[in-house]
């Protein structure tokens, strides 16, 4: 069965897209730690970080780099945290978190977001995105 990650990859669910490329897909989180807090995800489903090949691998991260930038960019914060754990979509995905505090890292805290706020730091972010 696909995973929500796949079915938002197949416009079958809506995201708030930043970024995409052949390969990887940038969405905002519709839980987030933080604003801006932005999932990068392989088109290709995989459970777990490292049963990705190599290439898909750095791929991963070099896209998540970029998206990182571009995040940074577009909201004010000390930097950008990055976590994989991966146990409530079995989809890899790395979490992009503007961090200000150590407990904006932490899965615990949540910001709250409108429908128009997501919509307008997608686009932010995207706009600040060198793909």
């Amino acid at each position: 069965m696909a995973s929500i990650f796949t079915k938002i990859i197949e416009g079958n669910i809506p995201c708030y897209k930043v970024a995409e490329s052949d390969d990887f897909l940038a969405f905002l989180d519709i839980n987030p730690n933080a604003k801006g807090h932005t999932l990068c995800i392989p088109k290709k489903e995989v459970n777990k970080l490292f049963d990705l090949d190599a290439e898909i691998y750095a791929g991963l991260m070099e896209f998540s780099r970029k998206v990182a930038v571009a995040l940074e960019k577009a909201v004010p914060c000390k930097r950008i945290g990055m976590s994989v754990i991966g146990l409530e979509v079995p989809h890899v995905h790395v979490h992009l978190i503007p961090l200000n505090t150590m407990e904006d890292i932490r899965f615990v805290q949540k910001v709250t977001l409108s429908p128009e706020e997501f919509k307008e730091l997608a686009e932010t972010i995207s706009s600040h995105f060198e793909g």
